[in-house]
């Protein structure tokens, strides 16, 4: 059997180093190294989309991987992609890290300078293992989970402020909690966060509750949750907007490695600034997705969201879902245009701006009672099915999509002209 190897390494020396002594390994097929986390993340989501068996079966980790620690991004292989063998490469072979690195999933530790001996060894160590895993899960039930154990996560964040970002987040959610799945609903726009206000809820315990502890089992997160009558798990962010600094990146990766094990769904409310935690939940996201509205200033904050997510290797423009809010057809700016600007996927459903329909809901914090006939809601709940956040799409979504948004017109007067000469800025 050929063993399909998968390194990842920062260092363009070291990845070499690597691909040279695999390739001297017996019925073995390396793979071209990826530079950081967040291809690795990639190409692993992707392998797994075609099939499970697509997957390599050993990933070498290189002590120096980033933006994400080795560790960390350790776990997270081996949360979403079990049938992976991961394996560590560290100047540091001692055994507190080989204690730390089997506690995050690792199947071995190879130290440097790298030995042929030693990291034939742990490959043929870790490929066997991933071989009797994947026979053990057996085809169908591989299939059905080709992301990993547990259910998927959905991250809503917004150009600026104002756009709608809660409001979508609250609407994907309870359409995915109507068609049957398992849903939680995580705020994680942790100074100003606003889900409990929407929802008319109020707990003691919120998501500041789970930071600094290491193993977040499922006794401890049932702790921070509330069980909304929604059907809803709800994770709030804190009351006090000061504590939102206790989660930390390390944090977020902790608590949604748990809530994926946990929920089929989970969607993350991220707001609207970058920190280090919800920059960690859009990166880890089965599905990130971006709003605006289709003015000039909104969408001038998406395109510089979208470029700082690609600087800071977080998320690449192509694999965000932008999804426009408060649109109509007389706008001047449509979606199709928003989409060459900013270099993202944009829905086919855009949202139409109708608040009317909303004030009495948002007000009384009751979005949960919109009526099912609130265009605003149809649109949503179609989007939700859209981007396969839904059990049932065709029963969850209230009606027909409006039109979709790739054949919309694009007007080229007005603001448009503006948005455009500041296209390069």
């Amino acid at each position: 059997m050929t063993t399909r190897i998968l390194p990842a390494a920062g260092d363009p020396d070291a990845a070499r180093v690597l691909v040279t002594l695999l390739s001297q390994l017996p019925a073995s097929e390396p793979a071209a190294p990826v530079p950081d986390s967040t291809s690795l993340l990639d190409t692993l989501a992707r392998l797994a989309a075609e099939s499970i068996d697509e997957l390599p079966e050993v990933v070498l980790v290189h002590e120096r991987i980033g933006p994400v620690p080795a560790l960390d991004l350790i776990r997270e292989v081996a949360l979403r992609f079990p049938a992976v063998g991961v394996v560590l490469v560290s100047s540091d072979a001692g055994p507190a890290l080989f204690s730390a690195a089997m506690d995050s999933g690792a199947r071995g530790l190879i130290g440097l300078p790298l030995s042929y001996d030693e990291l034939a060894a742990r490959v043929q160590a870790a490929a066997q293992w991933s071989v009797g895993v994947r026979r053990h899960l057996g085809r169908g039930a591989a299939e059905a989970f080709p992301a990993g154990p547990g259910g998927r996560v959905v991250t809503v964040t917004g150009a600026k402020g104002g756009v709608g970002t809660t409001f979508t987040a609250v609407q994907f959610a309870l359409a995915a909690a109507a068609s049957g799945r398992r849903t939680a609903l995580v705020d994680m726009d942790l100074q100003a966060g606003d889900v409990g206000s929407y929802l008319d809820v109020q707990f003691r315990r919120s998501i500041a509750d789970l930071a600094g502890i290491q193993d977040v089992s499922p006794r401890v997160l049932q702790d921070a949750v509330y069980d909304d009558r929604t059907g809803l798990a709800l994770l709030l962010a804190p009351a006090d907007g000061e504590r939102g600094e206790d989660v930390d990146e390390r944090a977020a990766r902790h608590i949604i490695g748990a809530l994926r094990g946990r929920y089929e769904l989970v969607v993350i409310d991220c707001g609207t600034q970058v920190t280090g935690a919800n920059a960690a939940a859009v990166e880890t996201a089965d599905v990130a997705v971006l709003v605006t509205t289709p003015d000039v200033v909104a969408v001038r904050a998406a395109k510089r969201m979208v470029r700082m997510w690609e600087r800071l290797q977080v998320r690449k423009a192509e694999d965000t879902a932008m999804v426009v809010n408060r649109w109509s057809k007389h706008t001047e700016i449509q979606p199709a245009l928003i989409e060459k600007i900013t270099k993202t996927r944009a829905t086919r459903t855009p949202v139409p701006a109708a608040f009317k329909e909303l004030q009495a809901v948002v007000d009384a914090g009751r979005v949960q009672d919109l009526d099912n006939r609130s265009t605003v809601k149809q649109a949503l709940w179609t989007l939700a099915g859209e981007l396969g956040l839904l059990a049932a799409p065709e029963a969850a979504a209230p009606t027909a999509a409006p039109a979709p948004g790739a054949s919309l017109a694009v007007r080229a007067s007005g603001p448009v002209a503006r948005l455009r000469r500041g296209r390069e800025g």
